[in-house]
Protein backbone atom coordinates (compact mmCIF):
# COMPACT_ATOMS: atom_id res chain seq x y z
CA UNK A 1 0.00 0.00 0.00
CA UNK A 2 1.42 3.39 -0.71
CA UNK A 3 1.88 5.74 2.46
CA UNK A 4 -0.21 8.41 2.59
CA UNK A 5 2.71 10.35 4.18
CA UNK A 6 6.18 9.99 3.53
CA UNK A 7 10.10 11.31 4.40
CA UNK A 8 12.83 10.62 2.34
CA UNK A 9 16.07 12.18 3.35
CA UNK A 10 14.98 14.65 5.18
CA UNK A 11 17.69 17.39 6.99
CA UNK A 12 17.01 20.31 8.96
CA UNK A 13 19.13 22.94 10.26
CA UNK A 14 18.50 25.88 12.15
CA UNK A 15 20.35 29.45 12.04
CA UNK A 16 20.23 31.11 15.11
CA UNK A 17 20.62 34.79 13.93
CA UNK A 18 20.82 36.08 17.00
CA UNK A 19 23.57 34.08 17.91
CA UNK A 20 25.88 35.37 15.39
CA UNK A 21 24.48 33.05 12.93
CA UNK A 22 25.08 30.01 14.75
CA UNK A 23 23.81 27.12 13.05
CA UNK A 24 22.40 24.28 14.86
CA UNK A 25 21.60 21.02 13.17
CA UNK A 26 18.31 19.61 14.12
CA UNK A 27 18.06 15.98 11.76
CA UNK A 28 19.50 14.61 8.85
CA UNK A 29 18.40 11.33 6.75
CA UNK A 30 15.58 11.08 8.24
CA UNK A 31 13.57 8.77 6.41
CA UNK A 32 9.88 7.86 7.48
CA UNK A 33 6.80 6.10 5.76
CA UNK A 34 2.89 6.45 7.89
CA UNK A 35 0.32 4.68 5.99
CA UNK A 36 -3.73 4.63 6.40
CA UNK A 37 -4.77 3.19 8.99
CA UNK A 38 -1.71 3.75 11.19
CA UNK A 39 -0.92 6.13 14.02
CA UNK A 40 2.60 6.43 13.91
CA UNK A 41 3.87 8.14 17.19
CA UNK A 42 7.38 10.17 17.75
CA UNK A 43 9.64 9.16 20.51
CA UNK A 44 12.80 10.69 21.56
CA UNK A 45 13.76 13.71 23.91
CA UNK A 46 12.82 17.48 23.44
CA UNK A 47 14.84 18.70 21.08
CA UNK A 48 15.66 15.67 18.92
CA UNK A 49 13.52 16.84 16.52
CA UNK A 50 9.96 15.86 16.64
CA UNK A 51 7.69 19.18 16.16
CA UNK A 52 10.03 20.01 13.60
CA UNK A 53 8.68 16.33 11.53
CA UNK A 54 5.79 17.74 11.93
CA UNK A 55 6.04 20.95 11.14
CA UNK A 56 8.20 20.22 8.07
CA UNK A 57 5.37 18.08 6.80
CA UNK A 58 2.53 20.83 7.45
CA UNK A 59 4.85 23.00 5.39
CA UNK A 60 5.42 25.42 8.00
CA UNK A 61 9.61 25.07 8.27
CA UNK A 62 11.04 24.31 5.16
CA UNK A 63 13.58 21.01 5.05
CA UNK A 64 17.24 21.60 4.06
CA UNK A 65 17.78 18.80 1.75
CA UNK A 66 15.27 15.67 1.07
CA UNK A 67 11.25 15.24 0.10
CA UNK A 68 8.33 14.93 1.82
CA UNK A 69 5.67 12.95 -0.28
CA UNK A 70 2.06 13.72 0.53
CA UNK A 71 -0.49 11.78 -1.64
CA UNK A 72 -3.13 13.73 -2.60
CA UNK A 73 -6.11 11.68 -4.12
CA UNK A 74 -4.18 10.29 -7.10
CA UNK A 75 -1.49 12.18 -6.75
CA UNK A 76 1.52 12.99 -4.78
CA UNK A 77 3.11 15.93 -3.86
CA UNK A 78 6.44 16.67 -2.02
CA UNK A 79 5.80 19.09 0.32
CA UNK A 80 9.61 19.98 0.48
CA UNK A 81 9.26 21.89 -3.16
CA UNK A 82 5.65 22.60 -3.14
CA UNK A 83 4.47 26.51 -3.88
CA UNK A 84 2.62 28.45 -0.66
CA UNK A 85 -0.56 27.94 -3.25
CA UNK A 86 -0.28 24.03 -3.15
CA UNK A 87 0.97 24.06 0.22
CA UNK A 88 -2.70 25.57 1.34
CA UNK A 89 -4.64 23.34 -1.31
CA UNK A 90 -3.05 20.61 1.13
CA UNK A 91 -4.27 22.19 3.85
CA UNK A 92 -7.50 22.40 2.83
CA UNK A 93 -8.24 18.88 1.55
CA UNK A 94 -5.75 16.74 3.22
CA UNK A 95 -4.18 17.61 6.04
CA UNK A 96 -5.39 18.39 9.51
CA UNK A 97 -2.49 19.80 12.43
CA UNK A 98 -3.56 19.41 15.97
CA UNK A 99 -0.71 22.17 17.92
CA UNK A 100 0.35 22.52 21.45
CA UNK A 101 -1.17 26.04 20.99
CA UNK A 102 -4.66 27.30 19.99
CA UNK A 103 -4.11 30.95 17.30
CA UNK A 104 -7.61 31.97 16.21
CA UNK A 105 -9.04 35.40 15.29
CA UNK A 106 -9.61 37.21 18.54
CA UNK A 107 -13.52 37.96 19.27
CA UNK A 108 -14.50 34.72 17.09
CA UNK A 109 -16.65 32.56 19.45
CA UNK A 110 -15.73 28.71 19.97
CA UNK A 111 -18.16 27.34 17.59
CA UNK A 112 -17.63 29.05 14.55
CA UNK A 113 -13.78 28.61 14.84
CA UNK A 114 -14.33 24.61 14.76
CA UNK A 115 -17.27 25.52 12.36
CA UNK A 116 -15.08 27.38 9.82
CA UNK A 117 -12.59 24.89 9.68
CA UNK A 118 -14.89 22.32 8.62
CA UNK A 119 -15.91 24.73 5.65
CA UNK A 120 -12.77 25.46 4.74
CA UNK A 121 -12.51 21.44 4.62
CA UNK A 122 -15.15 21.50 2.39
CA UNK A 123 -18.20 20.84 4.67
CA UNK A 124 -21.80 22.06 3.97
CA UNK A 125 -22.50 24.96 6.49
CA UNK A 126 -25.03 23.29 7.78
CA UNK A 127 -22.99 19.79 8.54
CA UNK A 128 -19.73 21.89 9.75
CA UNK A 129 -22.32 23.75 12.16
CA UNK A 130 -23.87 20.37 13.27
CA UNK A 131 -20.47 18.76 13.91
CA UNK A 132 -19.00 21.31 15.80
CA UNK A 133 -21.54 20.82 18.36
CA UNK A 134 -21.39 17.31 18.45
CA UNK A 135 -17.14 17.39 18.63
CA UNK A 136 -17.75 20.41 21.51
CA UNK A 137 -19.79 18.34 23.39
CA UNK A 138 -18.21 15.20 23.08
CA UNK A 139 -14.70 17.30 24.34
CA UNK A 140 -16.92 18.08 27.26
CA UNK A 141 -16.69 22.11 26.37
CA UNK A 142 -19.68 23.41 28.48
CA UNK A 143 -22.37 24.15 26.10
CA UNK A 144 -22.62 28.02 27.54
CA UNK A 145 -18.92 28.65 26.26
CA UNK A 146 -19.54 27.79 22.57
CA UNK A 147 -20.28 31.50 21.56
CA UNK A 148 -17.52 32.91 23.51
CA UNK A 149 -13.84 33.31 22.26
CA UNK A 150 -11.27 30.97 22.84
CA UNK A 151 -8.81 33.50 24.12
CA UNK A 152 -10.99 33.96 27.65
CA UNK A 153 -10.68 29.56 27.93
CA UNK A 154 -8.81 27.69 30.57
CA UNK A 155 -5.41 26.70 28.75
CA UNK A 156 -7.48 22.73 28.90
CA UNK A 157 -10.53 24.36 27.46
CA UNK A 158 -8.57 25.76 24.38
CA UNK A 159 -6.75 22.59 23.37
CA UNK A 160 -10.26 20.85 23.18
CA UNK A 161 -11.04 23.46 21.12
CA UNK A 162 -7.68 22.82 19.25
CA UNK A 163 -8.64 19.20 18.94
CA UNK A 164 -12.05 19.78 18.17
CA UNK A 165 -10.85 22.26 15.13
CA UNK A 166 -8.28 20.01 13.41
CA UNK A 167 -10.80 16.43 13.54
CA UNK A 168 -13.83 18.21 12.15
CA UNK A 169 -13.29 17.68 8.46
CA UNK A 170 -11.85 14.59 8.57
CA UNK A 171 -9.05 14.54 6.21
CA UNK A 172 -6.94 11.87 5.18
CA UNK A 173 -3.74 13.21 7.07
CA UNK A 174 -3.36 13.94 10.58
CA UNK A 175 -0.51 15.37 12.68
CA UNK A 176 -0.74 15.95 16.31
CA UNK A 177 1.56 17.92 18.63
CA UNK A 178 0.55 16.72 21.94
CA UNK A 179 -2.57 16.84 21.95
CA UNK A 180 -3.41 15.56 25.46
CA UNK A 181 -0.45 17.65 27.34
CA UNK A 182 -3.03 20.23 29.27
CA UNK A 183 -6.12 17.86 28.91
CA UNK A 184 -7.55 15.48 32.79
CA UNK A 185 -8.35 12.12 32.28
CA UNK A 186 -11.71 12.25 31.29
CA UNK A 187 -10.82 14.39 28.09
CA UNK A 188 -7.45 12.67 27.42
CA UNK A 189 -9.68 8.84 27.27
CA UNK A 190 -12.10 11.03 24.76
CA UNK A 191 -9.26 12.40 22.32
CA UNK A 192 -7.90 8.80 22.17
CA UNK A 193 -11.72 7.21 21.30
CA UNK A 194 -11.49 9.84 18.71
CA UNK A 195 -7.84 9.03 17.31
CA UNK A 196 -9.02 5.59 17.00
CA UNK A 197 -11.76 6.32 15.29
CA UNK A 198 -9.94 8.14 12.66
CA UNK A 199 -7.75 5.24 12.35
CA UNK A 200 -10.42 3.22 11.60
CA UNK A 201 -11.72 5.31 8.98
CA UNK A 202 -8.48 4.96 7.50
CA UNK A 203 -6.64 7.93 8.26
CA UNK A 204 -2.94 8.30 8.80
CA UNK A 205 -1.64 9.61 12.02
CA UNK A 206 1.51 11.08 12.93
CA UNK A 207 1.51 12.08 16.65
CA UNK A 208 3.81 12.91 19.89
CA UNK A 209 2.65 11.80 23.28
CA UNK A 210 4.77 12.39 26.24
CA UNK A 211 1.46 11.14 28.01
CA UNK A 212 2.45 6.85 28.42
CA UNK A 213 -0.83 5.86 29.02
CA UNK A 214 -2.53 7.77 25.53
CA UNK A 215 0.73 6.73 23.35
CA UNK A 216 0.24 2.96 24.65
CA UNK A 217 -3.50 3.52 23.31
CA UNK A 218 -3.15 4.77 20.37
CA UNK A 219 0.46 4.15 18.85
CA UNK A 220 0.46 1.35 15.95
CA UNK A 221 4.42 1.68 16.08
CA UNK A 222 6.77 4.24 18.20
CA UNK A 223 9.83 5.86 15.92
CA UNK A 224 12.37 7.29 18.13
CA UNK A 225 13.93 10.14 16.10
CA UNK A 226 17.08 10.32 18.01
CA UNK A 227 18.14 7.81 15.32
CA UNK A 228 17.35 10.45 12.63
CA UNK A 229 19.67 13.19 15.35
CA UNK A 230 22.39 10.85 15.17
CA UNK A 231 22.75 11.46 10.96
CA UNK A 232 23.46 14.71 11.48
CA UNK A 233 27.00 13.74 12.54
CA UNK A 234 27.40 10.94 9.64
Amino acid sequence: MMPALEFRDVAKTFTLHLRGGVQLPVMAGADLAVHPGECVVLGGPSGAGKSSLLKMAYGNYRCDRGQIWVRDGEDRIDVAAASPRQVLALRRRTISYVSQFLRVIPRVGAREVVASAGREGGLPAELALARAEELLSRLNLPERLWDLPPATFSGGEQQRVNIARGLIAERPILLLDEPTASLDAQNRAVVVELIRARQAAGAALLGIFHDTDVREAVATRVVDVTAFAQNRAA
